[in-house]
């Protein structure tokens, strides 16, 4: 598809040119990564956006528009659930782990003072550093999806906003659904290599990690790709993403231990820590693949 093609090559030449620009300049250790890295979310909406002019599209078609009404439900999902799933992984990980669990928060207290203190900064203390942390946690639940709104905008725009839409012009709903999610995936690649979510420090690094990647998309993206299809807007998944990458990191403050598997969690990227997305997933694979039977039906 012309569109797809067009969008697809702008997204990533331009991408992967920064995050490779990145990985050749001290990667996550360069002061200007954080706003590279926001640079890079912002890229599939720009993209999206020149598709459209470069194809004579109307703009308008892209699915931004909120469509609040009548959806209210999927906005409170969108909202909260990402939350309750990165809660409920952790809570999974930890209780295979038991000896994983410090809820004091006393080893990353730690780790944070140590970093704090290697960078030349006063470290606070052991009971203000953990105030912080709770007030950090309640702020992300009630303010992250807003928060992250511009940035995660930038990435949602393009994925559902524009790819899936246009991807579901040619094919049905799953099978665009799985195709997306798995070029988001793909997407991040240079991230990945760079050591974002599993680090590097395991066998067949980064590959391992670029695989597992594409797996997590696949499965989120048809969270949020039935929320979009049902609201017609990338609204309520942009509400998603800002969620989960505001708050992720809830599960890894309470770890006792120095080092932890990332591939299996508490993180929601591992298996056990991203287990309520795998579960939601699967369940909205079969929601969706079951709108593509309700459209054959209706075209018998």
């Amino acid at each position: 598809m012309k569109k797809v093609n067009i969008f697809l090559s702008i997204t990533f030449v331009a991408t992967w040119s920064i995050a490779f620009w990145l990985m050749g300049n001290g990667g996550y250790q360069n002061p200007l990564a954080q706003i590279v890295l926001m640079v890079c979310m912002i890229i599939p909406a720009i993209s999206a956006i020149l598709t459209s002019f470069i194809t004579k599209e109307n703009i308008k078609d892209l699915w931004i528009k909120p469509n609040f009404k009548n959806n209210k439900k999927f906005y409170l999902i969108a909202w909260f659930l990402p939350a309750i799933l990165i809660v409920l992984g952790a809570g999974v990980y930890y209780l295979v782990f038991p000896s994983h669990f410090d809820l004091s928060m006393s080893t990353f207290i730690k780790l944070t003072q140590d970093q704090m203190v290697a960078m030349g900064q006063v470290a606070p203390s052991v009971e203000e550093l953990r105030s912080l942390l709770i007030m950090q946690m309640i702020i992300a639940v009630l303010l992250a999806p807003i928060l992250n709104f511009i940035a995660c905008l930038g990435e949602e725009l393009g994925w559902r906003g524009f790819l899936l839409p246009t991807l579901n012009e040619k094919y049905s709903y799953l099978k665009s659904t799985i195709k997306s999610g798995v070029i988001w995936g793909i997407w991040h690649a240079p991230m990945i290599a760079m050591g974002h979510n599993y680090g590097l420090g395991y066998f067949g690094a980064p590959w391992g990690g670029i695989l597992a990647m594409i797996v997590f998309c696949v499965v989120v993206s048809a969270f949020l790709s039935y929320m979009t299809f049902k609201t017609k807007s990338c609204i309520p998944a942009v509400l998603s993403h800002g969620m989960i990458n505001g708050f992720a990191s809830f599960s890894t403050v309470f770890i006792a231990v120095p080092r932890v598997n990332p591939f299996i969690g508490p993180s929601p990227v591992g298996i056990l820590g991203g287990v309520g997305f795998i579960v939601v997933g699967i369940i909205c694979l079969i929601k969706i693949n079951k709108m593509d039977k309700e459209m054959e039906e209706i075209s018998i």
